[in-house]
């Protein structure tokens, strides 16, 4: 076998070792960023190859931890593609505002940047109080630190420009408080927000939604594995509800791509019609 084979095969045993120890199926995340990652924690913990760390993750729980941490996707700011925000409010805060409640979906949600951007969003478009926003990811870490609603100054700066992109209404500093270091959003924005641990591999529907977004994490999975996550999202949205992608993602080559109509196919928001 030539070197890359055993590469991937070793890679493989480790994800296959990972399920039957853990319980984190990890075997359908797209290769590359699994074998980029997987390097980056050999390295971290001085370890001579995949193999060492296979047998470090099997009796090491705490080393299990940081590969999981390293495994999870956490890169993200606030209004985040700020054009795509601003589309939501334009294209699709019209129709949510002749629901009488709204519930909405953030799946993958990391530190909570983008469950925040959101909140601000239907708090100006006079949504807010009627909505009702699941922000879940399968890091127990990373929703600790989004529920807190806490982020770091030195972040501010850019999420203002990008919340002046995505349309914003207001200052934005009116949303937050400031405290040492960090911003604090104010109780208002996070009342409506509920935290929980859901995996998109293994978890199934839990509730019915009128707007689901899951932005630059279907990237990270297989093509098998992105057909069944569109099944869950297909699933879980109600009649006419809306779906929105990261710019690099799209429904266009799964089953369900004719179940939808375009909203913005620049800013890959959908929604399904059948």
């Amino acid at each position: 076998m030539r070197h890359e084979e055993i590469e991937k095969l070793e890679i493989e045993l480790l994800l296959e070792a990972i399920f039957r120890r853990y319980g984190y199926d990890f075997r359908n995340y797209s290769y590359p960023s699994i074998k980029r990652r997987t390097w980056h924690r050999i390295a971290a913990e001085k370890l001579t190859g995949i193999a060492a760390l296979q047998e470090k993750v099997i009796y090491d729980p705490s080393c299990m931890n940081r590969l999981f941490y390293d495994f999870s996707i956490n890169v993200t700011e606030m209004f985040r593609d700020p054009l795509f925000f601003l589309s939501m409010r334009e294209n699709v805060m019209p129709l949510l505002r002749t629901y009488p409640f709204i519930r909405i979906w953030v799946a993958g949600c990391s530190t909570g940047e983008e469950v925040y951007s959101l909140a601000i969003l239907l708090e100006e478009e006079g949504l807010l109080a009627k909505s009702r926003i699941y922000a879940t990811d399968m890091n127990a870490r990373v929703l600790k630190q989004a529920a807190e609603g806490l982020f770091s100054l030195k972040t501010m700066k850019d999420n203002t420009d990008n919340y002046i992109k995505a349309g914003g209404k207001r200052a934005f500093s009116e949303y937050y408080t400031v405290r040492s270091n960090e911003a604090v959003f104010h109780s208002r924005i996070r009342e409506c927000l509920v935290f929980a641990q859901h995996n998109l591999v293994t978890d199934k529907s839990f509730n019915e939604f009128h707007l689901i977004l899951c932005r630059n994490v279907l990237i990270y999975f297989n093509r098998t594995l992105q057909e069944e996550v569109h099944d869950l999202f297909y699933n879980s949205l109600s009649p006419f509800g809306f779906l929105g992608l990261g710019n690099k993602e799209s429904i266009r080559f799964t089953k369900h791509a004719k179940q939808y109509e375009d909203v913005d196919i620049q800013e890959k928001i959908y929604r399904k019609i059948r």
